[in-house]
């Protein structure tokens, strides 16, 4: 047991490190081939902060753990919004300007609906994958779009202080290949340490999912909304959580789909997704109800972080793991 969660532990900051650095040799390459900072800033860094999610999901799914990759992509949503965006507006509240974003939420809705039914009948299969990955490159290439015809976002400014531009391309390229590398490999660090986890608590993958791995997978989201909401960029701290949420209901969802098909534990239909869905509704009247301007207060912060620690409660209480 000690040597799971020392794995667990290591593969968790491995994966924190190793994401940052993928996300800043992604971005500076990218930046030195002449590509547009939102396109930098919306898709590059976008699909950058979700590469931990992604290669979990993949190597969970190819191991047969199909409930370690929809918990992983679920609880990664449901972490996203309540804990991250709890915290980050907890400490800082967060006032929105970018009109892309605006967009995105609505958009990340529709993502969540036609998800829900396409997974409510209990089976997650390769006509499923198929649609959410479609899904996923139509999200891609109407981001494009937007980051063409939208020159001049409030959220541009805020990326072009992110980007590191003091990079020469070697060097860009070379953080951008140890980042992918230690990904990977800090990636089946988490998944085999989860699953021994799981096994050895008798709960479930799906379970192991939605908290450990999820929470894990998030933290670069978390380290990323926190420093962009210190430095007052907070177009940018909301941003990272629609765009990581987006590409984790199309991409990392669509893995299990397409690499492992099957049944699914009917608690993601009956709580999780139910669940991810009331908190992104949520997350939009708070954050576009009819007030002077945009924003996510401290108390609703705060109210965020509640609903997340109430629903871990309920998962640890109901799988067992905790005794009342």
């Amino acid at each position: 047991m000690l040597l799971v969660v020392a794995t667990l532990i290591v593969g968790l900051v491995l994966l924190v490190w190793s994401a940052d650095r993928f996300v800043m040799g992604a971005s500076a390459t990218a930046s030195i081939l002449g590509v547009s900072t939102l396109v930098v800033g919306i898709l590059v860094v976008g699909i950058g902060t979700s590469a931990p999610e992604m290669l979990v999901s993949a190597l969970a799914a190819l191991d047969g753990q199909s409930g370690l990759s929809v918990g992983n992509a679920l609880g990664s949503n449901i972490t996203n919004i309540a804990l991250i965006l709890g915290l980050t507006a907890l400490y800082i509240p967060l006032r929105v300007q970018s009109k892309l974003i605006t967009r995105e939420l609505p958009l990340l809705l529709l993502v969540m609906v036609i998800g829900y039914f396409l997974l409510r009948d209990g089976v997650l299969d390769v006509l499923d994958g198929t649609i959410l990955l479609c899904g996923f490159v139509a999200v891609i290439l109407r981001q494009l779009w937007e980051a063409k015809h939208s020159p001049g976002d409030a959220i541009e400014a805020e990326f072009e202080e992110e980007i590191p531009h003091d990079m020469s391309l070697p060097v860009a390229l070379g953080w951008l290949l140890v980042g992918l590398l230690l990904l990977m490999g800090s990636a089946r660090m988490l998944v085999w340490s989860a699953v021994e986890l799981a096994q050895a608590f008798g709960v479930s993958d799906l379970v192991i999912g939605l908290t450990v791995v999820a929470i894990g997978t998030s933290l670069p989201e978390l380290a990323a909304s926190v420093a962009a909401a210190r430095k007052g960029e907070h177009d940018i701290a909301i941003g990272n959580v629609i765009g990581s949420n987006l590409f984790n209901l199309l991409g990392v969802m669509a893995l299990p789909g397409l690499l492992s098909p099957g049944a699914i534990d009917s608690a993601v239909v009956s709580r999780d997704y139910p669940l991810m869905i009331m908190l992104t509704a949520a997350f939009y009247l708070v954050a576009f109800g009819p007030r002077k301007a945009p924003e996510i207060r401290r108390y609703e912060g705060g109210l965020l972080l509640l609903v997340y620690l109430a629903y871990l409660g309920y998962l640890l209480v109901d799988t067992g793991a905790i005794a009342v």
